[in-house]
């Protein structure tokens, strides 16, 4: 995004509300080193207390190698500092959600940022229709720019580091869940819809009125986050309700559980809130890779966690309709409220 942002998108923000939280960093740091069973049995009952409690927690020697991070940043920012009219020869549609996007571009008001999506599989299969009963599948294909000439293949890259992180958590939070095969689950993601989004949020002239993104709630299973020194990452406690500054720690990454996780541990962990807020002074650059099964998969609570005692809190729902629903809602920013887990309840 451009610095010249125009006067009327700024007047626009003004409908933002004043920004309470507290200054306080709780959000559970988990060293996935393991070298022993013992180790194993203790980074999972770690996971499984802040999938818990929080949704949210922090990993270091995580094995994503710091050089291929330090270079996706870099990558990233060389992406963004192109012109408008350069970056937008590969903007996203409705048709078509990978590429780029910009907030003012399409008119959003909610969000002070720029990104570029693109999907872990090329090209990658979803349903053609919200229909259900419609069988037909339609090809999703990624887009990528010219410049910078190592953009693809450091994206694609560090993509795969973070799924087989990704993957690596998962497990772990099988584990925590009494899960001790992990390999069925894997049959989910053969045909997988994973993607990974570069964020850019520009220095924001009003930031006590706008937000970098708005607050939700990821759908997927997982997110392996990677953030800047800048922060600006917020997440809501669902003990008290205060939103929480998750403030950078070097050579870690994030982890949020997904709403797929939800259904799957039936209501035991959940999705967290989180929102994301700009900087005056400073730009902020991230790296998100989200987890999701292929879209054939039918998710519902895992059977070992299901009984008399333990009813389904969820009735089951095909995934690939519920993305393809979101996806379309999300592009075109309608007013009403998209899709949620919460409307699969009992």
């Amino acid at each position: 995004m451009e610095t010249t942002i125009s006067d009327t998108f700024i007047q626009s923000l003004e409908h933002r509300p004043k920004l309470k939280v507290k200054e306080v960093n709780e959000i559970p740091l988990i060293d996935l080193s393991t070298s022993t069973p013992a180790d194993l049995k203790r980074v999972a009952s770690e996971i499984g207390n802040a999938c818990e409690n929080w949704g949210f927690f922090q990993v270091k020697n995580h094995g994503v190698p710091s050089v291929l991070r330090a270079r996706i940043e870099e990558t990233a920012k060389a992406f963004f500092d192109l012109s408008l009219e350069e970056k937008r020869k590969v903007k996203r549609d409705e048709v078509n959600p990978m590429g780029y996007y910009d907030s003012e571009y399409t008119k959003n008001v909610r969000d002070w940022k720029e990104l570029f999506d693109f999907m872990l599989q090329d090209p990658t299969l979803v349903p053609a229709s919200l229909d259900p009963d419609v069988k037909e599948l339609r090809v999703i294909r990624n887009q990528w720019p010219d410049y910078p000439h190592d953009f693809r293949e450091t994206c694609e890259e560090y993509a795969r580091e973070a799924e087989k992180l990704a993957f690596r958590i998962l497990e772990l939070i099988c584990l925590s869940l009494g899960l001790t095969d992990f390999n069925p689950l894997k049959d989910y993601f053969k045909r997988q819809i994973s993607m990974l989004r570069l964020n850019h949020y520009p220095p924001c002239p009003n930031p006590e009125l706008a937000l970098g993104v708005g607050r939700h709630k990821d759908p997927e299973v997982l997110t392996v986050l990677a953030q800047d020194d800048v922060g600006g990452l917020q997440v809501k406690r669902k003990s008290h309700g205060d939103w929480i500054h998750v403030r950078p720690i070097p050579n870690t990454l994030i982890i949020n559980v997904g709403d797929i996780v939800q259904v799957w541990s039936n209501d035991r962990y959940q999705s967290a809130e989180h929102r994301v807020v700009v900087n005056s002074k400073r730009e902020r650059f991230s790296m998100a890779f989200f987890l999701s099964p292929g879209h054939n998969v039918m998710v519902k609570p895992l059977e070992h966690l299901v009984d008399e005692q333990n009813p389904a809190k969820f009735k089951e729902y095909n995934w690939g309709n519920f993305f393809v629903a979101r996806n379309r809602s999300d592009y075109k920013k309608l007013d009403i409220d998209n899709i949620q887990i919460d409307n699969f309840r009992v």
